[in-house]
């Protein structure tokens, strides 16, 4: 497959070097080393799909711009927009011409999100009580000095994102009730700490940050009969699991642990991936309208947080 990466930032970049040789071309206005700066500048004989690692504000044109040419197209998370009308369009757009419109959520690929999936299939644990994830990182000062970051909702749509997609990915596609716990602004215009929270399906509570100095993933998920637990992430590492089963009527539990010591293999993983289902042109807008809604639904409480 012969792929153009949009957008040569940090992201970029690195999707290139995933690509390799499928990579045939790069479009960016700003970026001197790009072959182009206009998508339209590139003819569209030459690739069969586009990477999409722009800015929010220019990722529903340019979809529309090649799901309309029958490309397919990965484009970086998140995929959001004021209305879902408008991912709906690009929905109808890959349906129409058979092509594959792919939001990029790579934890998907992370080694412990996926036996945290296959814990949670086999219901070994019996009844899920609760849900907690904290996904912080310490870019603040980097998001405060972006001519483009640093607005709107924040750490809410970059990392809360992130851990929407995961709770659909473990837990299923439920309408659930997210609210605003806490917001705040502690050193950015925009939010760089917030935590929300569900309670009609699961308790779940999903914290994010900008202000962790050191970059950190925690996952504590208590049920019936145990628990499960994720420490940081493989491009953090160490990353653990720990599966706990409880004693009754109380004692200490035994417990099962896997620490992995490696290379983020997520972008690799995905990209395959992302490869493969071109081939039947499926797509994941699905995903995106569900997480798109429930932003655009947070959004009024995390801007009138900043007011106050």
């Amino acid at each position: 497959m012969r792929v153009i990466i949009v957008g040569l930032g940090i992201q970029g970049k690195k999707r290139a070097g995933i690509a390799g040789a499928d990579c045939v071309a790069t479009v960016d206005a700003y970026q001197p080393e790009a072959q182009y700066h206009h998508v339209a500048d590139v003819p569209l004989h030459i690739y069969d799909a586009a990477l999409v690692c722009t800015p929010d504000e220019c990722k529903i044109e340019l979809l529309e711009y090649f799901l309309q040419h029958g490309k397919h197209v990965l484009v970086e998370k998140p995929l959001i927009a004021s209305s879902n009308t408008d991912l709906e369009h690009l929905q109808g757009l890959a349906q129409q011409n058979k092509v594959t419109c792919y939001t990029a959520y790579n934890h998907r690929f992370e080694p412990h999100f996926i036996r945290m999936k296959e814990v949670l299939d086999s219901e070994i644990l019996g009844q899920i009580y609760s849900c907690r994830l904290f996904y912080g990182n310490g870019t603040a000062r980097d998001v405060r000095n972006s001519p483009w970051r640093d607005k709107h909702t924040g750490v809410l749509k970059d990392l809360g994102s992130h851990l929407l997609d995961t709770v659909f990915f473990w837990f299923g596609n439920h309408s659930y009730n997210f609210r605003v716990l806490r917001s705040h602004n502690f050193e950015n215009t925009s939010p760089d700490h917030v935590v929300i929270g569900s309670e009609n399906v699961y308790a779940i509570d999903l914290e994010m940050s900008l202000l962790s100095w050191k970059n950190h993933f925690t996952c504590d998920l208590i049920c019936e009969r145990g628990s499960a637990h994720i420490e940081s992430l493989c491009k953090w590492g160490p990353s653990q699991f720990v599966l706990r089963h409880r004693k009754l009527p109380s004692g200490k539990p035994t417990e099962e642990s896997i620490t992995l010591v490696q290379s983020d293999p997520t972008w690799e993983i995905e990209y395959k991936y992302f490869r493969k289902i071109c081939e039947t042109a499926h797509s994941n807008i699905a995903n995106d309208l569900m997480i798109n809604a429930i932003l655009q639904n947070l959004t009024s409480e995390v801007l009138l947080g900043i007011k106050k």
